[in-house]
């Protein structure tokens, strides 16, 4: 008989990157292997639509309610009958960990619980400072211990589920080098874009390299495009902003020459799990980074991209990649290389697959 796999998860499907990089992309492997599973989302399409945005309490609200009513329904009704529980991040958004403690404590079921960023440490929107007071951090660890396997993106996230869980297995946040991320951008001595891809959440990030971006904008012709469910409106000459879509994620990143990641260096940066450099260099997008975290070892520095500590350093970069054709051809092919070999789920899908065993 299949093996029954209930993935729990917050958001719905194809909408949120952590989600579907970690769970959605592995199920091509699961249908392969006839494993039987079931995906139930939290939130639904038209609460997500509105979450992350100022007002609409209501709705919001509205939304959350509806969101724990179908949990309820998922773990008293539904999870009895599976035999993997996959978690990924949390059951549910708000409060102490109910759903979870049921599963493990009153249904005895084998947890899989994965997250890919620092979740025990506070880290909300001015949006949704509210809700703060109601995430429940500290549950984080209960997770950890009440699992029958944890997964972690990076070996910082590893290290303190170790503190907690007897299996801790790491598995980066990887992309599909041949049916999704299965270009290379052809480098061209065009105009050329500096981009940055990433959520309304990570848009704090840029604000330390906008200074950057304004003096090279005195040196250098080329275009500043960001990537994003949210316009950041950043008041430069020739700043272009792309709304981001699944249907052309991997064709809007093409569209760069040069891609950036800009991090502070503080614990929840040292959790994340570098997907930005992932993307880029799968795509032979040559990076500059902050060597922060995970971003160390996706970066070998000088060969598929640069990683920088202040501003000087991230002139210096900027200026060799906008003005060495040849230098971004050979990080071209070397970034496609190192994705293919270490953060491709072809080189990763046995081990999704062994948490199930």
């Amino acid at each position: 008989m299949s093996k029954q796999i209930l993935f729990i998860v917050p958001y719905p499907e194809k909408h949120a990157p952590s989600q579907r990089f970690r769970v959605e992309l592995y199920e091509q492997f699961l249908k392969e292997k006839n494993l039987a599973y079931t995906i139930a989302p939290f939130i639904d399409e038209k609460t997500w639509d509105i979450l992350y945005k100022g007002g609409s309490a209501f709705q919001k609200g509205l939304g959350i309610v509806k969101g724990y009513l179908k949990r309820w329904k998922t773990v008293l009704f539904d999870a009895p009958f599976y035999e993997y529980i996959f978690i990924h991040r949390e059951a549910a958004p708000l409060g102490p960990p109910v759903f979870e403690w049921l599963l493990a404590k009153v249904f005895r079921k084998k947890i899989i619980y994965d997250f890919d960023d620092a979740i025990w440490i506070p880290n909300t929107t001015k949006e949704n400072n509210l809700v703060a007071w109601f995430k429940a951090f500290w549950k984080v660890k209960f997770i950890c211990k009440w699992s029958y396997k944890v997964v972690g993106g990076n070996e910082f996230l590893c290290a303190f589920a170790r503190q907690f869980a007897q299996k801790v297995v790491l598995i980066p946040t990887c992309v599909d080098v041949v049916n999704a991320h299965n270009q290379t951008k052809t480098p061209k001595p065009h105009t050329i874009v500096i981009g940055w891809t990433g959520s309304h959440s990570t848009l704090v990030y840029l604000d330390e390299i906008i200074p950057v971006i304004e003096q090279l904008n005195q040196e250098f012709t080329f275009t500043f495009a960001v990537i994003a469910n949210k316009n950041p409106q950043l008041a430069l000459p020739n700043f272009q902003f792309i709304p981001w879509q699944e249907i052309t994620e991997v064709a809007d990143l093409l569209y760069f020459d040069i891609g950036i990641m800009p991090l502070t260096p503080d614990k929840w940066s040292e959790g994340k799990c570098g997907f930005k450099l992932i993307q880029y260099l799968a795509l032979g997008i040559p990076a500059v980074a902050s060597p922060v975290g995970v971003n160390k070892e996706i970066i070998e520095h000088g060969k598929n991209g640069f990683l920088v500590t202040n501003q000087q350093e991230w002139l210096e970069a900027l200026r060799l990649l906008l003005s060495d054709f040849e230098l971004r051809k050979t990080m071209s092919l070397q970034g496609r290389n190192a994705i293919v070999l270490h953060y491709s789920i072809q080189v990763h899908k046995d081990s999704f697959l062994g948490l199930f065993q």
